[in-house]
């Protein structure tokens, strides 16, 4: 048995998240199913997050267990050949047996974007938050950093029962900004 660890970027318009949901498409029940048919059987992947509905990443890690022993490389090429155009595995690595994307975090990057003008193009209307209202961005600017620094989110965090530790769900956040481009 060997774990592989891979970074994965996906357009989540068409999906329901990452997490499996009966009768609904995924990210990660794509994954298992490709996945599962190259090692002949049933697998799991573990992802470092779950995402909602229409949201998507550029580099999610990933990491699933394996008895088949195709180089990493190989195993990237065979499964991008067999996902749908909006999922691509970017990087795989081998990991060690005991590596969990999600408990063995260290950090996560998130970006929203605001599209401000009056028309959104279309082909970044899958990208964006169209709002071509105004804003008062002098009080965003100035609001950002107070983001920073060490806060709780237990009300945040839904109830998890694999996390039978009941970690701490005290994170840093170690930037927060805006950036205004174009206009």
């Amino acid at each position: 048995m060997r774990r592989l660890r891979f970074e994965i970027a996906y357009d989540g318009t068409d999906f329901n998240g990452w997490q499996i949901q009966p009768g609904l498409p995924t990210i990660q029940g794509v994954l298992e199913e490709i996945i599962g048919g190259i090692e002949g059987r049933p697998v799991q992947v573990a992802g470092s997050g779950r995402t909602d509905a229409g949201v998507h990443a550029l580099a999610q890690v990933a990491a699933v267990s394996l008895e088949n022993q195709i180089p990493a490389d190989n195993f990237r090429r065979a499964v991008n050949r067999l996902l749908p155009r909006s999922i691509r595995i970017d990087r795989v690595t081998e990991a060690a047996l005991d590596f969990h994307p999600r408990f063995d975090a260290l950090r996560k990057t998130y970006e929203y974007r605001i599209f401000r003008a009056e028309v959104c193009p279309p082909f970044e209307h899958r990208y964006v938050y169209h709002h071509p209202y105004p804003l008062n961005e002098a009080a965003m600017f100035e609001a950002a950093p107070l983001l920073e620094g060490e806060h709780d989110f237990g009300a945040f965090a839904a109830s998890d029962d694999r996390d039978g530790s009941r970690a701490s769900k005290i994170r840093t956040i170690f930037r927060s900004a805006l950036a205004k481009k174009g206009f």
